[in-house]
């Protein structure tokens, strides 16, 4: 009945959908290539990832969420925390931001705080790439040059003030260092769990030799972004050979000896294992 219904909605644009997806209703765009793309064909997005959030999360925590997209985490990690934990988002492009709270409102969440604004060292500006989809653009990234950034707020995690955090999700596109260097105070306090995108090879050496200093071990978590057992049941891979090079980080002094199925990241010095890929 739920699908039926979703199916007969009619949205004012032909590239925009709606539709019941794993972790609730979604509504994306067909444009983007990656998240909506996914959302489209498996009724999910990332779901390696997912499935590791709902290992670490428990009832009643509190998670800071950076770079939230339109939310296809977002909601899970909403639901995971439940009513009496909490989830603040951010996400500093527009059209992401506006999807983002509208897929929470759409599956009725009401202990998330989306903010529209940009996480770095300190408080300022920053210039992003316009959110556009089509073309080469993928994820609504993607910009023609630097006029036609768009101009954003940006504040550190820092100047939240936040009572508790029991865990920091981290996609900055390759800013993640900035938003760590602007959350020592509150990662120092409360000690949470980092889970951190590290996309960049060029930028992998000071990212990890921050997260030693912060006092924290990291393993290497690469999942798959198809997912075999997806929603759908769909066979064909659309995104053959693409991983995501992420990091689970523990503080030190809990952290267990080893991760199973996890490589450590022991030095800075170590290559980033996309090094020599094709």
């Amino acid at each position: 009945m739920i699908l039926q219904k979703l199916a007969s909605i009619m949205l004012p644009t032909p590239h925009m959908r709606l539709k019941y997806c794993r972790h609730g209703v979604m509504l994306y765009d067909t444009r983007d290539e990656h998240i909506g793309l996914a959302l489209d064909r498996y009724g999910e997005y990332a779901e390696l990832e997912a499935q590791l959030f709902s290992g670490l999360i428990k009832p009643g925590m509190l998670v800071v969420e950076v770079g939230a997209n339109i939310g296809a985490h977002s909601v899970h990690l909403a639901k995971l925390v439940g009513e009496n934990g909490g989830l603040v988002a951010f996400e500093p492009r527009r059209m992401m931001y506006q999807m983002l709270c509208a897929n929470l409102a759409l599956n009725g969440i009401q202990n998330t705080d989306a903010q529209c604004v940009a996480i770095g060292a300190a408080p300022g500006e920053a210039a992003l790439p316009r959110a556009r989809y089509g073309g080469n653009a993928t994820s609504g990234t993607g910009s023609s040059g630097a006029e036609d950034d768009e101009i954003v707020d940006m504040i550190a995690i820092d100047n939240l003030a936040l009572p508790a955090c029991h865990m920091i999700k981290i996609g900055a596109g390759g800013s993640e260092k900035q938003v760590l260097d602007g959350a020592g105070n509150t990662i120092a306090r409360f000690r949470p769990f980092l889970y951190i995108t590290n996309e960049v090879p060029a930028r992998h050496p000071e990212l990890v030799a921050t997260l030693i200093d912060l006092g924290y071990r990291m393993w290497w978590h690469k999942p798959w972004l198809f997912n075999p057992g997806n929603l759908a049941g769909e066979g064909e891979n659309l995104f053959p050979n693409a991983t995501s090079f992420n990091m689970i980080c523990l503080p030190r002094e809990g952290a267990p000896e080893e991760i199973l199925g996890g490589v450590e990241i022991k030095s800075p010095d170590e290559p980033h294992p996309s090094e020599g890929l094709p």
